[in-house]
């Protein structure tokens, strides 16, 4: 591991992290180093890798070929948990390469603000993950056992040249998407009696909302510092950067709270 002399260092080295615990608990111990003594901001030492670092399980296919969720069953409870587990991973990644790619390049009127910000959603991500995989444990798996989603970083990629437009598609696209779908998930798990899973769900959906605020934030601050309207700003990348249309129906209560205004994503034409 190499020596932490930044902020932006501490974040690569997450994104270096290859094991997915280890890369959790990284994150964690990291972020609670910035709380307690504190980094600099220097330039980064490591470069920011195009894609984090993985190890060889979980095998990465299309989503086609993901195992059924049937919540009835114990191994439906675990493919589920098993992407939720897979999504908080890539979602580790996403924070701390929002803080390590871009966070040197934030004005300093903003840059010490976004940082945290950021590194604190991933350290919410990384414990999210733990707790999902610790319930994996107690239902007799683990990440990696089963096949995962391997497009959830291309999203990353398509954006990798421009911090509003990862703005736009990152949190205001799929973590907000995860507060259209997370609430039903919680109510399924319940109805068949798994209500260790879904007071997990039930924490890591109370935290997400403030992870889309945090999104709303910054698309505002961002857009206004360089002359943009953000709502405006926000259509254009999701029009341009992301590949596909925003899929309702819309968790408007939820998205509210997090500031997200619905002239932002309604009616979005391609």
């Amino acid at each position: 591991m190499a020596s932490i002399r930044s902020v932006f260092d501490a974040a690569n080295d997450v994104l270096h992290t290859p094991e997915a615990v280890e890369k959790a608990n990284l994150a964690r111990l990291n972020t609670q180093k910035m709380h307690d003594t504190g980094y600099s901001f220097d330039a980064p030492f490591l470069p920011t890798p195009e894609r984090p670092a993985r190890a060889d399980q979980p095998v990465l296919t299309s989503p086609a070929n993901m195992p059924r969720r049937r919540l009835g069953t114990v191994a439906g409870r675990i493919a589920l948990l098993h992407a939720v587990a897979h999504i908080e991973l890539n979602a580790i990644d996403l924070a701390f390469d929002m803080l390590a790619r871009f966070g040197p390049k934030i004005s300093k009127r903003y840059q010490r603000d976004f940082i945290l910000d950021w590194m604190n959603v991933g350290d919410d991500e990384a414990r999210h993950f733990m707790l999902v995989q610790n319930r994996l444990h107690e239902l007799g798996a683990g990440y990696g056992a089963l096949p995962a989603h391997g497009g959830l970083w291309e999203a990353a990629q398509a954006t990798k040249d421009d911090v509003l437009a990862r703005l736009a598609i990152a949190p205001l696209v799929l973590e907000a998407r995860g507060l259209d779908v997370t609430p039903k998930m919680i109510e399924n798990l319940t109805k068949v009696g798994d209500h260790e899973s879904a007071d997990i769900l039930k924490i890591i959906y109370d935290d997400e909302i403030g992870h889309v605020g945090v999104g709303v934030k910054w698309m505002k601050n961002l857009s206004l510092d360089a002359g943009h309207d953000p709502k405006e700003r926000f259509r254009y990348f999701v029009k341009t950067r992301f590949n596909g249309s925003l899929k309702e129906p819309f968790n408007h209560k939820a998205r509210s709270q997090a500031g997200f205004d619905p002239d932002f994503y309604l009616n979005i034409t391609h």
